[in-house]
């Protein structure tokens, strides 16, 4: 990081993945595009599920997986090509078939948040195709994870909803 920035992380986030803004990424506007934000936030939660036990061994093992079924991105300022950056992600809740989680993207080396991204997911038995119990050592994991950030707020962008606003 650059000398004098203070990334301002609460330490009870995950801090999970890193990864800089390819040129492959960057619009006619000359920014990420809004596409590659969701991408980027994707890695972020392959990474939280690993963490949490869902991961590619967990998967060939018991042909259990998570499906996204909701995800909400807030931009809050840009990111240009090369720029460094950092995801921390926040648990919100869980239960034997569902995960809600929260991932915040910073610069990692000017300090600010990017963007978040809000997600829902559900548990599947990938031979069903249906919804299904995550087995209870990944639901003992989420309950430590949940525990660990128990003084974290619930972050001002979670259950967002789009609309315009009378004035």
């Amino acid at each position: 990081m650059a000398a004098g920035v203070d990334l301002a992380i609460d330490p009870a986030l995950l801090v999970l993945h890193r990864e800089s803004v390819r040129p492959e990424w960057i619009d006619y506007n000359g920014h990420m595009n809004v596409a590659y934000y969701l991408l980027a936030f994707d890695h972020a939660t392959d990474a939280l599920l690993d963490h949490l036990g869902l991961d590619e061994a967990y998967r060939k093992e018991t042909g259990g997986s998570t499906f996204a079924v909701e995800t909400h991105i807030t931009y809050q300022q840009e990111v240009g090509e090369g720029d460094p950056l950092i995801f921390a992600s926040q648990l919100l809740g869980h239960d034997s078939k569902r995960l809600h989680y929260m991932h915040f993207m910073y610069h990692e080396t000017d300090g600010f948040l990017a963007a978040t991204s809000e997600w829902l997911s559900l548990h599947i038995d990938i031979n069903k195709r249906r919804v299904s119990e995550m087995p209870a050592s990944i639901q003992a994991r989420c309950a430590e994870v949940m525990a660990a950030q128990a003084g974290l707020p619930t972050p001002a962008e979670a259950g967002r909803r789009v609309e315009l606003r009378s004035r």
